[in-house]
């Protein structure tokens, strides 16, 4: 069994991604982390109590991240510091931030995706040959729609579709961002040539299949030697 603990256990992700993992044999909940001065510090959260204290990853075995850039920083120093398995969701981090996670997965096995669907991942292994494919007779654009409250933009899986197909192309690939209502993720692809359109478009209809991603990716990274992974290598199966 996998001792999990999970930061910002209080928000949205955080607390979805607790809840799916009280229901799953594979895991035994030990740690359920939120920022110091949150007013829920202290009080039950399923068989824990909420705890504002980083140090108690020494007691886990993977530890799940979907919190916010400054968070994330310190929570990474922690895993590193206690060689910890990390999976991390979180995005909009700096340059600075992403040299860290590449540095602390020197010494520790760290799972980092922008996004951690299924679908979402097979859409960044196809749209290169999609691509290739076409050809430069086709102008490509990325629009994406999240709920009013994301803070970056455009998104970072955007932000991966864009460093995908600008390999593959060689071309500026602009993208487009909307931030209205409750929506929960929503990315198209276009491709347009002089007499045709291709839209090929990902809807998130809910924060459970980032969740189930997240999971599935703590039970792969669970004892895997250090180094960065992507959910590529989650979804391959590679040992």
């Amino acid at each position: 069994m996998i001792k999990l603990g999970v930061a910002g256990v209080c928000g949205k992700m955080g607390r979805r991604i607790f809840e799916l993992a009280s229901g799953d044999k594979n895991f035994e909940l030990t740690l359920a982390l939120e920022k110091k001065g949150t007013p829920v510090i202290g009080k039950d959260i399923g068989k824990l109590k909420i705890s504002s204290s980083p140090d108690g990853i020494f007691l886990i075995d993977v530890f799940i991240d979907f919190t916010a850039a400054e968070a994330s920083e310190s929570n990474i120093d922690y895993a590193a510091k206690y060689r910890k398995a990390l999976v991390l969701g979180t995005t909009g981090l700096s340059d600075v931030q992403l040299r860290k996670v590449e540095e602390v997965s020197k010494v520790v096995p760290v799972v980092f995706s922008p996004n951690m669907s299924v679908g979402v991942n097979v859409l960044f292994s196809i749209l290169p040959e999609i691509a290739r494919k076409l050809g430069p007779d086709y102008n490509v654009e990325i629009v994406e729609a999240h709920h009013h409250s994301k803070k970056d933009a455009p998104s970072g899986t955007a932000k991966k579709l864009v460093s995908i197909l600008e390999e593959a192309t060689g071309k500026k690939i602009p993208a487009h961002s909307i931030r209205l209502g409750d929506i929960v993720g929503d990315h198209t692809i276009v491709f347009c040539g002089n007499s045709e359109r291709i839209e090929i478009k990902h809807q998130a209809h809910s924060r459970d299949l980032f969740a189930l991603g997240a999971l599935k990716a703590a039970k792969w990274v669970f004892g895997k030697p250090p180094g960065l992974y992507s959910m590529q290598d989650v979804l391959s199966g590679r040992s």
